[in-house]
């Protein structure tokens, strides 16, 4: 059976902390722009089979979408 190391977990747990901490002072229109992406990135991926060229239009696309979203509310 094959372990990985603890201490990867950690570094893990640590940077998501950090990483969503970042978001505590973001408007709602810069969050649901950044879910956006976020989603579309997978998106254009899957749909694209791992493409990166799929992968960054979703995520343009996403973007622009959560942009717009945001903008309404």
């Amino acid at each position: 059976m094959n372990h990985k190391h603890p201490l990867t977990y950690k570094l893990l747990a640590f940077t998501m902390a950090f990483a969503l901490g970042g978001c505590a002072g973001m408007s709602t229109r810069d969050r649901n722009m950044i879910t956006g992406a976020g989603v579309g990135a997978v998106a254009g991926s899957v749909l694209t089979g791992g493409s990166a060229v799929g992968t960054v239009g979703g995520a343009a696309v996403g973007g622009v979408i959560g942009n717009e979203i945001g903008r309404r509310k």
